[in-house]
């Protein structure tokens, strides 16, 4: 069994009693450790910024032209503290238990509370940058509501929040740049991990303008690459997000944890042709004001507003009333996906449900007009007034949503359907954030781990380092890890096939969806996993690379990451089959209750799977019992 060094004492003490205890840098030994960061976004600027604060020497890596180009970008609905700003109830154990719950009890007890305890410090550490979260009338921070909770903890800057925290972030990364503290590598992909005495050592990265390959020394590395929904091909994910950082290291001994574990976000627009490559998110706090709903009458032809309130199944709110439209989003993603399949669904495709403002904004009409005294407005003064407070709220969701579907959802109902968003699984960790290679770490996609985790957890690895002089990246592991890299690029350009990159990725999209997507079943798993085998050796005969590996060339790039999706997407249906249960997002057909709800196996998965990476397509499951002290898993239920 794996080790996840979680401290000993009460849940509520773990983390503070480890501050307490741990082993520290001094100030001057910290300016002879040298840390790589591979990514740029939340938790890679943060934890870039926060080390080089600190005093180490910082080498920042990232393959957009800046930082601020990282995914995180792309964050719309919010982020959630416990500060119980609105006096409903909220603390830092409710937020512990509504994410050990939302995590259908398969989550590590010490870190989502101390996840938990850190929320509230980022809150204040954002504003302390300049972000500017959205504010009551009377100046305090306000908040709304997210899927899987019943206090309102999120707090927001309109439908942008992720831009405006990596600007946040990217000014305090800028700072420690200008200050000689932290070097950055735009425009630089990481393509090895270099492992020197069983400690990670360095990494190999290709400059993806000229194509050469560089050698850089760290006495640690952090991953902050971000998640790799994109094997999906379709998902609501930038295009060059990928596996490539933690595939990597992977290959070189890190254990690969809950692979198959995949968040399907219940609220994005559907897809509307074959030629798409992008989904696009609507924000999960529309679900706060937007009501969900399919026609009563199955695959009834009329539109939204000639369907009337009697005749519409607002399905949500009918199956789990004590949380209606703001269930989690794995609870909400089924539910469309059944009301669709059994002929309910709307558009042209059959394949979406309405997200409906129109109660909204009557109800915020009322309010507006009752501050304007009033006392009998006319319909059309209070949808004037109710679409000003949406559109203060959600205006640049709705506007983004008119840009790419042509209507205005201010007078007809959004047409949503789930994709994939995020990933649960990746690289497993241990209570320090160390991966199963020592002195390599994994960090979460956000600003817990970058700002409060791993300045305090990494020195409890970096003081034992402080006798370890700068190697030299002439040592033959360099060399080595350089010629690998070099080699792969060699036999990529060389395949001269007659078949694209992307139609490789198109192919390899569709078998997960169908296949271990939303639903999975043995024998799907089973079909899967043999059809991406044929797939890959396909790849490795008949993909067709234009240009050179000397020079700017985007086509090799995505090659190798596609390459990299087809090796992670067989353990994905592998560690989904060897899971023979249903738990949040991982849904068996064979594992469900009476309710088509997911049906967990307690007595024989309450674990986290570890895959051990020993040859193309042989892995090795270890396993990390989890242990509840605190919590006493039960049945989901949001009824």
């Amino acid at each position: 069994m794996l080790n996840s060094k979680i401290p000993a004492g009460p849940l509520q003490d773990k983390w503070k009693n480890y501050k307490g205890s741990v082993k520290l840098v001094n100030p001057a030994n910290k300016r002879s450790l040298e840390v790589i960061v591979i990514g740029s976004g939340l938790a890679g600027a943060s934890a870039a910024a926060s080390l080089g604060e600190m005093g180490y020497k910082v080498k920042c890596f990232c393959f957009q032209d800046s930082p601020r180009r990282a995914h995180s970008i792309a964050a719309q609905g919010g982020i959630n503290a416990a500060k119980n700003y609105q006096n409903d109830g909220d603390s830092v154990y409710r937020l512990f238990y509504d994410t050990i719950k939302g995590g259908d009890y398969r989550s590590r007890e010490g870190n989502v509370h101390r996840l938990a305890e850190v929320s509230v410090n980022i809150i204040d550490q954002c504003v302390a940058q300049g972000v500017p979260f959205a504010r009551e009338y009377g100046g305090l921070l306000s908040n709304r509501s997210f899927g899987g909770t019943q206090v309102q903890r999120t707090f927001y800057a309109a439908g942008q929040t992720g831009q405006q925290l990596l600007i946040g972030a990217y000014q305090a990364l800028e700072r420690q740049i200008a200050e000689g503290n932290v070097e950055m590598f735009t425009r630089h992909e990481m393509l090895d991990i270099v492992v020197i005495d069983g400690k990670s050592r360095g990494i190999i990265a290709r400059n993806l303008i000229n194509g050469e390959l560089e050698k850089h020394f760290g006495h640690a590395v952090l991953l902050c690459s971000g998640g790799y929904g994109n094997v999906f091909y379709l998902s609501t994910n930038a295009m060059g997000s990928n596996v490539t950082a933690d595939w990597k290291a992977h290959r070189k001994g890190a254990y690969f944890g809950n692979p198959c574990f995949t968040q399907i976000h219940p609220t994005c627009i559907p897809v509307t042709g074959d030629h798409q490559s992008k989904l696009t998110l609507m924000s999960e706090s529309l679900r706060n004001d937007g009501r969900i709903w399919v026609p009563k009458q199955k695959g009834d032809p009329r539109s939204a507003a000639a369907i009337p309130e009697g005749e519409r199944d607002y399905y949500l709110e009918r199956r789990y009333p004590a949380f209606g439209n703001l269930v989690p989003r794995d609870v909400a993603s089924r539910a469309a996906k059944e009301r669709c399949d059994a002929g309910y669904g709307v558009g042209s495709s059959k394949q979406a449900v309405y997200l409906d403002f129109a109660a909204a904004i009557e109800r915020y009409g009322k309010i507006e007009c009752n501050k304007h005294g009033l006392e009998h407005p006319s319909a059309e003064e209070l949808i004037r007034h109710g679409r000003a407070v949406v559109k203060e709220k959600y205006g640049n969701l709705f506007d983004m949503y008119e840009k790419i579907t042509g209507e205005n959802p201010y007078e007809i109902p959004m047409r949503i359907y789930p994709a994939v968003h995020y990933t649960m699984g990746g690289l497993w960790v241990d209570y320090e954030l160390m991966t199963t290679v020592p002195g390599l770490y994994a960090l979460m996609q956000g600003l817990a781990d970058g700002y409060f985790v791993i300045p305090y957890t990494i020195g409890n690895y970096l003081a034992d380092e402080i006798r370890t002089k700068a190697i030299p990246t002439d040592h033959p592991a360099f060399i080595q890890a350089e010629k690998e890299v070099k080699d792969r690029i060699d036999r990529l350009m060389g395949i001269k096939g007659t078949q694209s990159v992307e139609s490789f990725h198109k192919r390899l999209g569709k078998i997960m969806w169908d296949k271990c997507g939303m639903a999975r079943n043995a024998a799907g798993l089973q079909q899967a996993i043999q059809e991406i085998r044929t797939l890959r050796e396909l790849f490795w005969k008949e993909v067709r690379i234009p240009g050179s590996s000397d020079e700017f060339n985007p086509e090799l790039d995505k090659a190798g990451r596609v390459a990299d999706f087809l090796e992670l997407g067989e353990l994905m249906c592998i560690d989904a089959l060897n899971r023979n249960e249903s738990c949040g997002g991982h849904f068996r057909e064979e594992y469900q209750t009476e309710e088509g709800e997911a049906l967990r196996q307690d007595d024989q998965y309450m674990f986290v799977s570890a895959w051990e990476y020993k040859s193309e397509g042989q892995f090795e499951l270890h396993k990390e019992n989890l242990d509840y002290e605190v919590m006493h898993p039960t049945q989901r239920s949001y009824k």
